[in-house]
């Protein structure tokens, strides 16, 4: 007898909702039924759901490729949270991790097996895999293995090899954004059998209105903008230092906000991200490292105040807003010097060959790197220190080494899992019988007490914690994990804050690096088509912003949108209703503080009417503008 009757059982069971979100049905079914599925679901559309629900029904392991480190644990601990076994592998694990995870999925001790692309890559690990019991092959961010796509990797085209190792395995493909050209080559490198499936929810986010707001002046316009609307928000800009400079500048204004950003430690950026879900700070000013896994559905706006350079990323980044279903706000902050900085970011991807053979003599150099070695070796590398040490621009260095990863020679990993963790290896009995000292005595003590299955899986810690509940300095706690490590009591992997390297290949002589026209030339084309598109949605005047998006991946038959800024400004304008300042005083009368849109909804006149007329209001000191944003009668 199965472990569940049904799809819609196993989804009670473990999550907890009576049914499925559309399509979510259909996708799995298609799955079950052993065919080849491509599911193109946007931005919070459920697409996890549509391979781990089929994965706990089917029999054996389902393993799914991913590219996100960040992402691939969120969705292995959120699994675990409900009470399904997962693991993963990628590079920035210890040999010891590697080597447990992979035990577990070859006893058939977990349904779940996340990989990075690059682990495809290895000869021996691909050996192991073909032994395995393997049900389902899934290819997250499906849209990385496409040509055509804005963030095409080369390791991914190894999946496409599993086929012939799991020639009656289905295989799901899930991307949020794809357009037709790049859904027909999803389809075509993972060599689909016949009688696949596709499967397309609509990309209009019909609660969405998109705005455009030209200004030179961007801090004002985007106090403006919060000012002028409520709830939750989400700013994008395309740097760490300006994602601190912002937040700062909103607090200053009475607008509670935080940074964040790939650079920040894992607690910070945890503790930051829960205060915003629970709606504890109203703004996350961050880079798109915020965004993966984000699951607040009352985000009422988001406002990217640095472009992004594709429509692909601007949608699935402003798709983060309205996810509730009510309407929201998505709104681009443009400045008239915005194009040329959107050109130049052409040229910065794309350094010339030479530069980019340049940065990785100086990369080989820094790790002392012999010529003919490390494969496979993984070195602790910042990239700002490199990049002053050798004096390069670090824009170009990014950039180079994106190249150099996508041509097979070596990867520079920013997103770091630093998480301390530990592990017991010595068995129960040799535990009770060792001589400890007072130190380690303590430490083993409160490990056994908080973390639950020691002796089987490795477990998060937080050194500066521990010390806390045992009145020891952090470093003495950090001596007496290393002691015990030492002892074999415990495998113990201190914080890694360090982005890294790994060389999938060994070292060469720069002169020998090739770079085909596919990973240069056609890829530098294609992102100057896309750069012309996102330039064409932030500047055109004339046409409907969201009817852009949609023709962008094919929906070509999409009408007008009636909410974007170019519609409502073509829309023929009601005069003004005889009275708005009285109706307004009047209202204000009967209730103690109401918000502008609040003020527009309950008197039934456009909100951008109302606006003016509370600007007069308060000049002439009749109204309060609270720090909640709120507006109330002057005392």
């Amino acid at each position: 007898m199965p472990a569940y009757s049904s799809p819609l059982d196993a989804l009670r069971r473990h999550w907890g909702y009576d049914s499925f979100r559309p399509l979510q049905a259909s996708i799995i079914d298609s799955v079950l039924n052993g065919n080849d599925t491509l599911a193109l679901m946007p931005t919070g559309g459920g697409k996890s759901i549509t391979f781990q629900v089929p994965g706990l029904m089917l029999p054996g392991l389902t393993v799914v490729v991913t590219p996100l480190i960040s992402l691939m644990k969120d969705q292995v601990d959120n699994l675990r949270a409900h009470d399904i076994a997962a693991v993963y592998l990628h590079s920035g694990l210890t040999a010891r991790e590697a080597r447990l995870a992979m035990q577990k999925a070859e006893l058939g001790k977990v349904k779940f097996l996340y990989l990075s692309p690059e682990r495809l890559q290895n000869e021996r690990f691909i050996g192991e895999l073909k032994t395995w019991n393997v049900s389902l092959l899934v290819v997250d961010e499906a849209h990385c293995i496409s040509q055509w796509g804005y963030d095409f990797r080369p390791p991914y085209l190894s999946i496409a090899r599993l086929r012939s190792y799991f020639p009656r395995v289905p295989v799901l493909a899930v991307t949020a954004s794809a357009t037709p050209q790049v859904a027909d080559d999803i389809c075509s490198r993972l060599e689909f059998r016949p009688g696949a499936q596709r499967f397309q929810m609509s990309f209009a986010r019909k609660n969405i209105s998109y705005i455009v707001r030209r200004d030179v002046n961007k801090p004002e316009r985007l106090l403006t903008v919060l000012r002028n609307t409520s709830g939750s928000a989400i700013v994008y800009v395309r740097s760490r230092k300006k994602t601190a400079e912002i937040a700062r500048a909103l607090a200053a204004a009475g607008i509670s906000a935080e940074s964040y950003h790939a650079g920040l430690l894992p607690e910070v950026k945890s503790e930051r991200q829960q205060r915003w879900k629970e709606s504890k700070v109203r703004v996350m000013v961050a880079t798109n490292a915020f965004g993966m896994g984000i699951d607040k559905p009352d985000v009422r706006t988001v406002i990217h105040y640095d472009l992004p350079s594709s429509l692909e990323e601007y949608y699935q980044e402003a798709g983060r807003a309205g996810r509730d279903g009510l309407p929201s706000f998505a709104v681009c902050l443009v400045a008239p010097t915005d194009r040329r900085v959107l050109a130049r970011r052409l040229e910065d991807a794309f350094p010339p060959p030479e530069l980019i053979g340049e940065v990785y003599e100086k990369a080989c150099l820094h790790v002392d790197l012999c010529l003919g070695e490390g494969q496979y070796n993984v070195f602790d590398f910042n990239i700002e220190d490199f990049c002053r040490k050798w004096n390069l621009w670090p824009a170009t260095a990014r950039a180079a080494m994106q190249l150099l990863a996508l041509g097979g020679y070596v990867e520079y990993v920013e997103d770091v899992d630093a998480r301390a963790r530990v592990m017991a290896i010595c068995r129960r009995e040799e535990l009770y019988a060792m001589e400890l000292t007072p130190a380690e005595e303590s430490v083993m003590v409160y490990l056994l007490r908080n973390c639950p299955g020691l002796f089987a899986d490795y477990f998060n810690i937080v050194e500066t914690v521990i010390a806390s509940h045992l009145s020891m300095s952090p470093d003495e706690v950090y001596q007496t994990l290393l002691s015990l490590s030492r002892r074999h009591v415990v495998h113990y992997v201190p914080r890694r804050q360090q982005p890294y390297l790994y060389f999938p290949s060994r070292r060469i002589e720069s002169r020998y690096l090739r770079f085909s026209r596919e990973i240069y030339e056609e890829r530098r084309e294609r992102m100057a088509r896309r750069i012309d598109a996102m330039t064409r949605f932030a500047f055109a005047d004339s046409d409907c912003r969201a009817k852009t998006i949609l023709d962008y991946f094919g929906e070509t038959d999409a009408g007008f949108c009636g909410s974007c800024d170019v519609c409502r400004q073509a829309a023929p304008r009601p005069k003004p209703p005889i009275g708005v300042d009285d109706s307004i005083m009047h209202l204000l009368s009967n209730n103690p503080a109401l918000t502008p849109p609040r003020i527009a909804e309950r008197l039934n006149i456009r909100q951008e009417i109302i606006i003016e007329h509370l600007r007069t209001l308060l000049d002439r000191g009749l109204i309060t503008l609270n720090h909640d944003q709120t507006i109330c009668k002057h005392p």
